[in-house]
């Protein structure tokens, strides 16, 4: 077996090889020697099949595995003789050329890639630079505002007097068309803020005026872009009996809001209530600044700064994945058209290139500053941050946690999170 590695770059060993057919032999004798002792087949004691009726038997398998073996003893050879870690080796090797010849021998060409070798930069230098966005006075009231509303309790109405809107009607409904009842049309005891729209366009406006134990008919028309096809477009009439609805007292800042807008905050007052609002909404500008522009702008400039060599087999591997990703938003005609023309696909397959090529850089770079920085992320958190996220977007958590491990998704949520970190710390966005 010939054996020639050389290292293209810092990041990549071109290796070349011939698997002579007695070495492909040798490699089926060993194996199926190491069968026959522990094969059970009739006829035969255990341990006493003869290595012949082995090959006959499994003469397919004992190929496949032998010359799967030999590949492997050409790849720790390679790796060898080219003086490198094996620890440093990333990924699977990338084949160019795999040929059995008609003598039974096979020709090998494939890349090794190793972990590039970045050089060590000032890269804080290189994060943008920002101003502190601003919060005026009338962003804070307007946000107090809103958070007065939102916190001040429904109170049981003591007048007499009819729903309006904004209140909080308890109520029955049963929805017909042409005189039936149709699924999901029908409730009792149902809470609903008249004026929030939560319902078809005109059964709110309907029931304002109506009052407590008052029974009335509403006629609505489902909107024709309704999401049950079966009732879009059509003419209901819903009867709805009002049992009983709460309105707010004018939202003001007393102490009993004050607590409950700073729970556990000793001291709490309005000017503290303010602070709290006008930091929150600095926050809020900072993440959207982040997100928006200064990460992208960040990972752009560490991109071009950064020069070092980079491992083939990542970026084929980028390649594929972003060539997956375009063909989902393909049509079945546009797919057929790549499918019977390869040089085609060869050059969609390049036009994704720089980019693959930019992707695998970043994630390099921001794996090799993590580390200079000492940023980790374990893999709790990762779960706390799922499972938090769903509470919040009203998805069931163990679901959506289930979901990302079994598509494999927790590591890129994962990097995600030490990205953010890192650029964070960087640019003195996490205090």
């Amino acid at each position: 077996m010939n054996v020639t590695a050389v290292k293209s770059d810092s990041a990549n060993i071109v290796v070349t090889a011939k698997i002579e057919k007695s070495d492909i032999e040798n490699e089926i004798n060993k194996i199926a020697k190491r069968l026959a002792k522990t094969q059970k087949i009739d006829g035969f004691r255990k341990g006493k099949v003869p290595v012949s009726i082995i090959k006959r038997m499994y003469k397919d398998s004992l190929v496949q595995e032998a010359e799967s073996g030999l590949v492997g003893k050409v790849v720790d050879i390679a790796i060898k003789d080219a003086d490198v870690n094996p620890q440093d080796v990333i990924g699977e090797p990338h084949f160019k050329k795999y040929e059995k010849q008609e003598d039974g021998s096979i020709d090998i060409e494939l890349t090794i890639s190793l972990k590039p070798t970045i050089e060590k930069k000032d890269y804080k230098e290189l994060a943008p630079k920002y101003e502190e966005p601003v919060v005026e006075d009338s962003e804070v009231e307007e946000r107090l505002k809103k958070l007065l509303e939102a916190n001040t309790p429904y109170k049981k109405v003591k007048e007499d007097r009819p729903l309006r809107e904004g209140d909080q009607a308890l109520f029955d409904f049963v929805g017909k068309i042409d005189g039936e009842e149709f699924e999901g049309g029908k409730a009792e005891n149902y809470e609903l803020v008249v004026g929030s729209k939560q319902f078809i366009p005109g059964f709110e406006e309907q029931m304002v005026g109506m009052k407590a134990g008052e029974t009335k008919d509403i006629k609505v028309t489902f909107p024709e872009n309704y999401q049950a096809k079966d009732l879009a477009g059509k003419e209901a009439t819903f009867t709805v009996t009002l049992h009983s609805f709460k309105s707010k007292d004018e939202p003001k800042l007393d102490e009993e809001m004050i607590k409950r807008l700073l729970p556990g905050e000793e001291d709490a007052n309005e000017e503290k209530v303010r602070e709290y609002i006008k930091k929150q909404i600095k926050n809020e500008k900072l993440m959207d600044l982040y997100h928006k522009k200064l990460k992208p702008e960040f990972i752009e400039t560490l991109v071009k700064n950064y020069e070092f060599d980079l491992p083939k087999n990542i970026v084929e591997q980028e390649i594929d994945a972003q060539l997956n990703q375009k063909a989902q938003t393909m049509t079945k005609e546009e797919l057929e058209e790549y499918r019977k023309d390869p040089e085609k696909l060869k050059e969609l397959r390049e036009s994704l290139r720089e980019d693959a090529i930019n992707s695998v850089k970043a994630t390099f770079l921001i794996d090799a500053l993590a580390k200079e920085e000492n940023i980790t992320v374990n893999d709790n958190e990762v779960t706390q941050t799922i499972y938090y996220e769903a509470l919040m977007s009203g998805q069931d958590p163990e679901q959506v946690i289930k979901y990302y491990k079994e598509n494999n998704l927790l590591p890129a949520i994962k990097m995600g999170m030490i990205e953010d970190k890192l650029f964070l710390k960087i640019l003195e966005l996490d205090k």
